[in-house]
C-alpha cells in the first residue's frame, strides 16, 4: 500500500502530461498579430494599468479551464512564458487562422475555447456560458445586438439591424469539430475572420451566447 500511494503521489508531482492523460477543457489564446493598426507592437504585450493584455485574458481564463495555451510571435515566446508561467506558449502562424489551427493541434482537450487577447476584459460568467453552450451543442459564440444604425454604402440604403449581431470572442467548440473545420478550410482555400464561421461552413450549427460590452476589441489607439 505504501508503494502504491508513493507512486500515485509521484505521478501527481510529475504532471498528467507525462502519463498521456488528456485534459478536458483548454483555452486557446491567439496573440501572434503585429498590432499594426494599434501602432504599439504586438497587442499581447501592450500594457493597460500595469498588466499586459495577454496577462489579463490568460489569468481570467485560467480559472475556468484545465489548460491555457498561448500563441505569440516566434521572437516573443520567452517573454510570453515569463508573463504567464502557468500557460503553454508556442509560436503563432502567418495569420490568425493558421495560429488557431496550431493551437487546436497542440491540445488533446475535448472542449476548446478560443479567445482574442485583444479583448482583455473578459467577464467570468460569459466564459462559463460559452463553455456550457458548446458542451451541449458542440459549438458556441458570444455575440451582441447591433446598436448603431447601419448603412449599405453601395446601395445608399439603411440595413435592418434587428436581424444582425456583432460577433465577439470567446467562442467554444468540440476540439474534433474545430480541427475538422480548420483542416477543411485549409484544403478548400477558405478564410474567415472568426472560427465560428469556419464551423458554419461545415453545415454545423453554432449557438449564440450573450456577450458583453467589456468584450470590445482593442484595435486602435483610442480604444486604450
Amino acid at each position: 500500500r505504501v508503494y502504491v500511494r508513493s507512486t500515485v503521489s509521484l505521478a501527481i508531482v510529475r504532471g498528467l502530461e507525462e502519463y498521456d492523460v488528456p485534459r478536458r477543457t483548454a483555452a486557446l489564446l491567439p496573440g501572434a498579430g503585429s498590432g499594426s493598426r494599434l501602432g504599439r507592437g504586438p497587442k499581447a504585450f501592450v500594457q493597460v494599468a500595469g498588466a499586459t493584455l495577454l496577462e489579463r485574458a490568460a489569468r481570467t481564463l485560467q480559472e475556468f479551464v484545465d489548460e491555457v495555451i498561448v500563441a505569440v510571435p516566434a521572437a516573443a515566446v520567452e517573454e510570453a512564458q515569463r508573463l504567464v508561467p502557468f500557460a503553454r506558449v508556442l509560436a503563432g502562424g502567418g495569420d490568425r487562422q493558421e495560429t488557431v489551427h496550431r493551437l487546436v493541434a497542440a491540445t488533446r482537450a475535448q472542449l476548446v475555447l478560443v479567445h482574442d487577447v485583444a479583448r482583455p476584459f473578459l467577464p467570468g460568467p460569459v466564459v462559463e456560458s460559452t463553455l456550457a453552450a458548446a458542451a451541449e451543442a458542440g459549438a458556441s459564440s458570444t455575440a451582441r445586438s447591433v446598436a448603431d444604425s447601419l448603412l449599405d454604402r453601395e446601395l445608399n440604403e439603411t440595413v435592418d439591424r434587428s436581424r444582425l449581431v456583432a460577433v465577439q470572442t470567446p467562442q467554444a467548440f468540440s476540439r474534433e469539430l474545430l480541427l475538422r473545420a480548420h483542416e477543411t478550410a485549409r484544403q478548400e482555400g477558405r478564410t474567415a475572420t472568426d472560427d465560428a464561421a469556419l464551423v458554419r461552413a461545415l453545415g454545423a450549427p453554432v449557438t449564440l451566447v450573450e456577450g458583453s460590452p467589456w468584450l470590445f476589441k482593442v484595435t486602435v489607439a483610442e480604444d486604450l
